[in-house]
């Protein structure tokens, strides 16, 4: 054998093109490339240049137009892929701000739910109406008709976003039996747990045996309106317990209110300011409410918070049921604020934004009106002496 032949160039054992056409060519590391917009792309084995020849069929678009191809074809993206994007996105809001903790946690369930009953490998163009009707069957064995409601408008919103953005290429099917329950149903439901509010007499042994900090944020439940999350990330730059009002947004919306203090729930606030213990977590420092442990009493996860715990506690104690809780308090406002006829104000005072004309421009309200809504309220519970 010559030298020359010892030493051949494995380039000579390169296929040639299947035909003068193909777009690809046979690159030494035994694979057909490309070169697009000055980078080397690879496609597949020599031995199967049809299967290279699909691949980049599939990702030529992107590729040629600067953007980064998708590693797997829409019909084998699997539903941990499709849940690991859309967490991904949704996190990116959290990490912005964009999202509340709250619904983070909320969509984190949706997806972990589709893994557990899908499985993770599960093929997303595999699933059909059977299997989505299965899946709500599931849920309504387990849970109410809101909760039911709540998990397939976001188990929906995770696969609207895969085909938003062509991480699916198809609209999937759900079928008629993956639809929310109906308002009739809704309706009936709510209305056998009863009247989600509480009597006057209620809040009054509410507030005779609550603690310190719970009577505080008993009284702003019924005084302003406010909910679990409102006490619960409530700063005390909020308050302003020498004019008595307090001047805070919504945490789940971001919607500004406003709202006049009674001259109970600034004596409440006093007397939690008094005893407040310094927070563990440097970032919970400007917080009104902190626990007996130095913790927060807002909750960052879907579990119950301790607010949610502790009016649990005071309801059993002094047996107050109708499967009500903490939040109640919020409905009441809503239901007897009403009545003092001004829905505006009671509108700001919640923190409700209506969809409406007049809304876009009002530019503000006066502080007569929520007075009069609060202090309708006011006297409801505590008589027109107090």
């Amino acid at each position: 054998m010559s030298k020359s032949d010892s030493t051949a160039s494995p380039r000579s054992d390169k296929p040639a093109k299947p035909y003068p056409a193909f777009p690809l060519y046979a690159h030494a590391t035994k694979r057909w490339a490309k070169k697009i917009r000055g980078s080397l792309h690879y496609f597949g084995p020599w031995n199967d240049p049809d299967g290279a020849l699909k691949k980049y069929e599939e990702q030529k678009e992107a590729l040629h137009a600067g953007r980064k191809p998708r590693e797997q074809a829409s019909t084998g993206v699997t539903i941990k892929d499709l849940c690991n994007a859309y967490l991904n996105h949704k996190k990116a809001l959290l990490d912005a701000g964009e999202l509340s903790p709250h619904t983070w946690r909320n969509y984190q369930q949706a997806a972990e739910l589709l893994i557990a009953h899908f499985g993770k490998q599960r093929i997303v163009v595999d699933l059909g109406p059977d299997d989505f009707s299965a899946l709500r069957n599931s849920m309504a064995k387990k849970w109410g008709s809101v909760r039911v409601r709540d998990f397939i408008n976001r188990i929906r919103s995770v696969f609207k976003y895969g085909h938003d953005v062509e991480l699916i290429t198809y609209s999937v099917r759900f079928g008629p039996g993956f639809k929310p329950p109906t308002k009739k149903t809704l309706r009936l439901e709510r209305a056998a747990k009863g009247l989600q509010m509480f009597e006057a007499h209620e809040i009054r042994a509410l507030l005779k045996n609550a603690g310190t900090s719970m009577r505080a944020m008993t009284l702003l439940g019924v005084n302003c309106g406010f909910g679990n999350a409102d006490c619960g990330t409530l700063p005390t730059t909020a308050v302003d317990l020498a004019g008595g009002w307090v001047n805070y947004h919504r945490p789940k919306t971001g919607i500004t209110r406003r709202c006049p203090l009674w001259p109970a729930t600034v004596e409440a606030l006093q007397a939690v300011l008094a005893e407040r213990k310094e927070p563990k977590d440097p970032d919970n420092a400007g917080l009104m409410f902190i626990t007996v442990r130095g913790g927060s009493w807002h909750k960052t996860e879907m579990e119950d918070s301790t607010i949610s715990k502790e009016m649990r506690k005071l309801l059993n104690t002094l047996g107050i049921n109708g499967r009500r809780n903490f939040y109640a308090l919020r409905h009441t406002f809503e239901t007897i604020g009403g009545e003092a006829k001004d829905q505006i104000a009671v509108d700001h005072i919640m923190g409700h934004a209506r969809d409406d004309m007049a809304s876009v421009y009002r530019e503000r309200i006066s502080d007569d009106r929520l007075k009069a809504v609060s202090d309708h309220v006011r006297k409801w519970l505590f008589g027109a002496s107090n």
